[in-house]
Order: structure tokens, then sequence, then C-alpha cells
């Protein structure tokens, strides 16, 4: 007997018993269960539901899996987001194939799925568009039927269709009510209230309900004099290495605890601070203009702000400029994530120049939006845009925004050029998908090329260590290499020391203290042993933050993804938390900055300055 006329026997509750010995001659009527009746019983049939609910298990478990695995591989994370639409794709599969019901079911559920997606999807919020859809969307959509379904799967075939598309347009009209600003490090949507008032809102109205008094007194010479004696010029400080000196800090934060002074509402972006005397500088979105934007250090004012018509916005990063200015030549240069290059005067605001490095380099921005904070060195503004054609690192004139030089340089890097001193020599380092490419300042000259391939790319800052060892971090698998640079003529070499898989940063920077370095693998801080390779540790669930390291106190500042601030010792022998608070309210991947004793931090929707308890400073 076929499993379809096995089910049709089953005899229905309160449907009397097969009677034996019943003649079936002369009469019109059929017995329940019998092949004549197959037509008017079959919309009774009990559907195969243990597929389905076994499905839905796996769409749950695949979301929640990243928060379950502690020291877990990074395909885990990637589960979270595409775990969730397998299932809901295995679902469809399920009521098509193997659930039970009659076909002209299936084909009503399917058109019905079709229809209310497409309800739903003409009402979507256009930042749930796109990867939300596939992540968030359907996956709810056809779990609610699947649901539905499951639970009504004793209804006859009409009412428990219709009952399972209605939790269907229920679970993708849900979607209708939220709003995606960017993804979180394990790749969850970082959603809200459609209605709610978001980042540029509320900067918005923040500067509606003030003025810009805060600049009175600060003369043009003041803010030049500050800028000539910039306590943290631009992207992680003079060596782009996070690293802050001149300061001891007691480590007893839980008796004094920081003390914050001020808060205000920022736009969104990933920009960290430049400071120089009372002027903190950052980028920031509102509506189609990056803001390159001047704040009062002392109270948290705006001062001014220069807009430059541009908007970027991208599914995991969200919209916003991600460079931090840089401070020199008397200039404030910024870099937006569409690749508007300028130049402000740090007083005012006023455009000097501005450099599209579309045209420029002949290349479009890659999928998170150009990243690289300027460098600054002997008059040249040095930038990575990965153009065609030569025109990988450029180097414009910090006067009048002329290009002076261009070179090749690898490609797929989010990473920003930075100096070094490698064999006494002031040399110019880049790291990119390809590997590490050293430079002659002045030209451009490619002195080294060193090819190590990363898997994905790369969006993290190399660092020199005992005068000719560099390291280079990567995510997305590749780990992080130690390498030995030669500079013996005819050409210089390089030779690998070690390479671990232990730690694997993605877009979050590591510090070097006392031989060894400290930083996020795969959203867990990490301990490694600069000597070996090897881990010393592994602790600590800060997601995809930063760090930033308080050199003369052996301490370690940490910028948790979620906005927490964590102080932690800077030692080997085990992870030693000493303090946590809750200092931002959101999604936090900016770069914290110290200035004596004063704690600056943003993310994408607010800033924060505290007081941070001292004992003294250093000579």
């Amino acid at each position: 007997m076929s499993e379809q006329e096995s089910d049709v026997s089953r005899r229905e509750p309160g449907n009397p018993p097969h009677q034996e010995g019943a003649s079936s001659s002369g009469s019109s009527h059929h017995e329940p269960g019998s092949v004549g009746d197959i037509a008017s019983n079959s919309k009774y049939f009990n559907l195969r539901i243990w597929p389905a609910i076994l499905l839905l298990a796996v769409m749950v478990v695949a979301k929640l899996l990243p928060s379950m695995v502690e020291n877990g591989p990074s395909q885990i994370w990637m589960s979270a987001a595409f775990g969730p639409l397998l299932g809901a794709l295995l679902v469809l599969l399920w009521w098509l194939i193997a659930s039970r019901a009659r076909w002209q079911e299936r084909l009503l559920g399917l058109i019905g799925l079709a229809v209310t997606f497409a309800l739903a999807a003409v009402l979507l919020d256009s930042s749930m568009l796109g990867p939300a859809v596939l992540v968030l969307t359907i996956p709810m959509g056809v779990g609610a039927f699947a649901i539905g379904a499951i639970a009504f799967s004793r209804l006859k075939s009409p009412a428990r269709t219709g009952v399972a598309l209605l939790l269907a347009l229920l679970g993708f009209g849900y979607t209708d009510l939220l709003r995606a600003e960017g993804m979180w490090g394990n790749f969850a949507f970082d959603l809200h209230w459609r209605w709610a008032p978001d980042a540029e809102d509320r900067l918005l109205a923040s500067q509606g309900e003030s003025s810009s008094e805060a600049s009175a007194g600060y003369s043009p010479e003041q803010v030049q004099d500050w800028l000539a004696n910039s306590e943290w010029s631009g992207f992680r400080g003079e060596g782009r290495d996070s690293r802050q000196q001149g300061v001891v800090f007691t480590s007893d934060w839980k008796s004094r605890p920081p003390q914050e002074e001020w808060r205000v509402p920022v736009g969104p972006g990933w920009s960290s601070f430049a400071v120089a005397g009372k002027m903190l500088y950052t980028q920031e979105q509102v509506a189609d203009r990056e803001l390159i934007s001047c704040y009062d250090a002392e109270t948290g004012r705006n001062i001014w702000t220069q807009g430059i018509e541009s908007r970027f916005d991208d599914p995991l990063g969200g919209p916003g400029p991600r460079a931090t200015p840089t401070l020199a030549e008397g200039g404030v240069f910024s870099l937006g994530a569409q690749g508007w290059l300028s130049r402000v005067d740090p007083h005012n605001g006023e455009l000097i120049w501005k450099r599209d490095l579309r045209v420029v380099a002949d290349c479009s921005p890659p999928m998170w939006g150009f990243c690289a904070s300027p460098l600054v060195v002997d008059g040249h503004v040095i930038v990575y845009a990965g153009g065609r054609n030569g025109k990988g690192l450029l180097a414009f004139n910090a006067t009048d925004g002329e290009l002076d030089w261009s070179v090749s340089a690898g490609s797929n890097s989010y990473a920003s050029a930075q100096l070094a001193t490698i064999a006494g020599q002031v040399r110019l380092l880049m790291l990119t998908g390809n590997g590490l490419s050293i430079h002659e300042p002045a030209t451009g000259e490619v002195l080294l090329d060193y090819q190590w391939k990363s898997g994905g790319y790369r969006s993290l800052q190399p660092q020199v260590i005992d005068g000719n060892k560099v390291l280079l971090p990567s995510g997305m698998g590749t780990g992080t290499r130690l390498i030995e640079i030669g500079t013996d003529e005819p050409a210089w070499s390089a030779t690998e020391l070690w390479t671990t898989l232990q730690f694997k940063p993605d877009y979050n920077d590591f510090v070097v203290y006392e031989g060894n370095l400290y930083g996020f693998d795969s959203g867990i801080f990490t301990c490694i042993d600069l000597e070996t390779g090897e881990r010393q540790w592994k602790g600590g669930r800060y997601g995809k933050g930063q760090v930033l390291l308080l050199e003369d106190s052996g301490l370690l500042l940490i910028a948790a993804e979620k906005g927490q601030l964590v102080l932690l010792e800077a030692t080997p022998k085990e992870k030693t938390e000493l303090f946590k608070l809750d200092a931002l309210d959101g999604r936090t991947w900016n770069h914290p900055v110290v200035v004596a004793d004063r704690l600056y931090m943003r993310n994408s929707s607010e800033a924060v300055r505290y007081r941070l308890p001292i004992l003294g400073t250093t000579p």
C-alpha cells in the first residue's frame, strides 16, 4: 500500500468503524477509508511535521551558536547570518516535497508565501533592503509559516494553510517595523524601531538647541599653537600604535571610578578623535553630508562643522565616514568613505581644498568604503586608494592638494599608511591584502614587497618590534605573522619568524607591551608571546572592540563592542580584569583616546569624556 493510501485509510474521529461483510453494491455511499472516498477525505491528512520541527530547531541554534561558543572559529559566527536562511530554504523544500499536504495545498502555500513576502518587501525601510532581507525577513516569515503549519496541522487543509499564511504575514511584516544601522561583529543586525530617532536626528536636534558660542575666545593663533603641540594628532596617536605615555594611573578604579564630565550626541561614523588643546576633531554623517566636526574638549559643545555632499552606507558598517582626521602642517586633513580627501582650517573649518580619490585613482569605493586615515609627512598627504595603473598609494601636496606621486601597493586594504623606523631608517609601511610593502616616504619608491595574501581583507596596522621586526596582523582565518627585515644591499628582504592562528584580529587593532601583544582573537581578548607566537591566555568576551595601552601604568584600556569601558592588567600570567563600566550605548568600534587624565570615547551615536584617576605624571 502506498503512503498516501495508508494515510487515507486512517479513520477520522467520529467516523463509524468499517463493517466487515457489508456489501458495497447497490449503494452510492462509500465507507470512510475506501478508495472512493480519497477525494473527500484527503483534506484531513495530517502533515508530516517532524522535519519542520527539526529545521526550526536548526535555525534557532544557528542564530544562537555564536553566543554559546567561547572560542570557536570564524565560521561559527557566519552561521548566525546564513544558517537561518538555509533553514528557511529547507523548510520550503519540506513543504513542497515531504509535508504530505495535497499538491493543491502546497501550491496555495507557496503562492501565498510569495504574495505576503512581496507585500512586506514593498513596505521595508531602505536600511532593511539587501542582506537584511536574506538574513532576517525571509527566515522570520518562512519560520512563522512553518510554526503555523505545525501548530494547526490537524485542521482541514484550507484552514491550516490560511492560518500558516497569516502567521507568515506577521513574520514578514515584523521586519517592516525595524530599521538596521549596520551589523554587530557577530553578524547580527543592529536593529532599532523604525520610528525611533536615529543618531542623525538626535545630532540635528542637539545642534538646533545649541550655538557655537564655545568658539568664542579661541583665536586662530591659539588654535595653531595647539596644533603645533598636538597631544593626539590623529589615528591611534603619534605612532599609530594606541600607546599613551606621560601619566601614571592608579589601578584601583573601583574606589576611584572615572568621572563623567560630558556626553553629547554625534552623527554615525567610525572616526576617532584627534586632539589639540581645547579642540576635538572627528568625522560624522548627517543626511547627505559627510561632516568634519570640531568640538570643545572642555564642554563637548560643537564649535564648527564643514560638510561635503557625500554619503556612504553599507550593510555591515552602516552609514558614515570611517577614517580619523589628521592634524599636521597647520591644517586638518580627512578622508571620507566615498573618497573625498580634504584639508580644512582648524580654527573655523573653512575648506581649503578637496580631491576625489575615485577620479584621481580611477577606482570605486571598496565594499566598506575608503578607510585610510591620512598620513602627513614632509609636506605630503599620503592615503591608500587601491586604484589601478600605479594608483594604489597616493601622496598629495599638503598645501594645494595636487598629486605629487603614486605607486602600486597591493589590493583590498582598509589599513592606513604609517611611518616607522626600521634599522635606523624612517620608512613608510603599508599593509594590504597582498602583504606588506615598505616605501621611501619622499618618493614612494618600493623598498620591499613582501607577499602574504589574506583570505579576506586587511584593515589593521603593522607594528615594528625591536627595530627590524614587523608584526603583520590578519583576520578572516589568516592569523598573524612576525617577520624580520633585512636591509642589506642590493635589496631588502624579509624572513618569517613565526605565524600563529591563535591570534586573528579582524578590524580590531592590538598593542605591544613588554614582549607580549594584546588584542582580539575573533572577538575574545588574547595575549600572545612575541618570542614564540604562542598564546599566553585568552578570555574576555568584549566583542569587536578596541584597546589602548596606558604604558607607564602597565594597564590596558578596552572599549568593548557593546560600549563598556574595561580596565585590564597588562600581564602574560592571566587575564586580570580590574574594572568595568557601561560607558557608551550601542555598537562601539571607534578607538578610544587618552590625553593626560582625560578619556574621550565615541561610537556612531554619542561621545563622552571621562576624568580618569591618576597617581602622577612621568618626566
